[in-house]
């Protein structure tokens, strides 16, 4: 087991564990396993440790063929699961858009205010001005109940099929770029165009995600594949180290959403 843990942090063991729990319920059961939503971290772990290498293997589905959040399906390696397995049911969300506006942290700050876990839902979709999301089927008729604003805004649910979802497509842009080191301060200052001692108090403030979860450890030492957010600034990914130069400053490509 060491040699799936080394390759990931050591904070991520505790999810390594519970994923090769379900592996092994999977496979003892001959059944399958089907996890709440992942965030795309979530997922690449999901994916090394189930593998493909013996009777398991995972499939993912998050309700739309662009999804970032997605649930996992571990089953018997001979079995291919269909989009229906996945149970996910997608809403839309009717309210006075002619006298009120809402925003994304908005109608996400009203889900989680229904006392589910994160991981009960996917996805939140919009077109600029109407809203959808993605949730386990599972608790549908909970949210269904219990989901009847966003803010103070009076909202209505309409369960749609998967063909009516908004399209959401991110578009990421490189940008080569030297760093004194590979710390998460010396990136943000970077990505951000900001001083180290501003990006340090936006760490320490709690506004910066690494791989979708909050850091603020300004010295958290960054990796190939990691993808920061930003409160405020949105939105990058650590594509390539490329080594250093002859000044010892390390060189690396980020990926920075359009």
């Amino acid at each position: 087991m060491s040699s799936i843990y080394q390759h990931f942090r050591p904070e991520e063991k505790e999810f390594i564990d519970q994923v090769l729990e379900w592996k092994r319920e999977s496979a003892e059961m001959y059944a399958p396993k089907l996890t709440d939503f992942l965030d795309p971290r979530e997922q690449e772990i999901v994916r090394a440790v189930v593998g493909t290498q013996d009777e398991s293997a995972v499939a993912f589905f998050g309700g739309t063929v662009h999804s970032e959040r997605k649930r996992a399906y571990i089953c018997p390696a001979y079995f291919t699961p269909e989009d229906k397995d996945f149970e996910i049911a997608l809403y839309e969300v009717s309210y006075p858009d002619k006298f009120v506006s809402i925003s994304h942290p908005h109608v996400l700050g009203s889900l989680m205010g229904l006392g589910l876990r994160r991981g009960k839902f996917g996805d939140i979709l919009t077109d600029g001005k109407r809203f959808q999301f993605l949730a386990a089927e599972e608790v549908g008729s909970y949210i269904e109940l219990n989901f009847n604003q966003v803010g103070k805004t009076p909202v209505t649910l309409n369960k749609v099929s998967f063909d009516q979802a908004f399209i959401q497509e991110e578009e990421w842009r490189e940008a080569s770029t030297t760093v004194s080191s590979l710390r998460l301060d010396a990136i943000l200052s970077a990505f951000t165009k900001q001083s180290r001692q501003k990006v340090q108090a936006l760490i320490k403030g709690g506004l910066v995600k690494v791989n979708w979860k909050q850091v603020e450890n300004p010295a958290f030492e960054c990796t190939e594949g990691d993808v920061f957010s930003v409160r405020g600034a949105g939105r990058a990914k650590l594509l390539t180290i490329e080594g250093k130069t002859k000044k010892e400053k390390w060189r690396i490509i980020l990926g920075i959403i359009k």
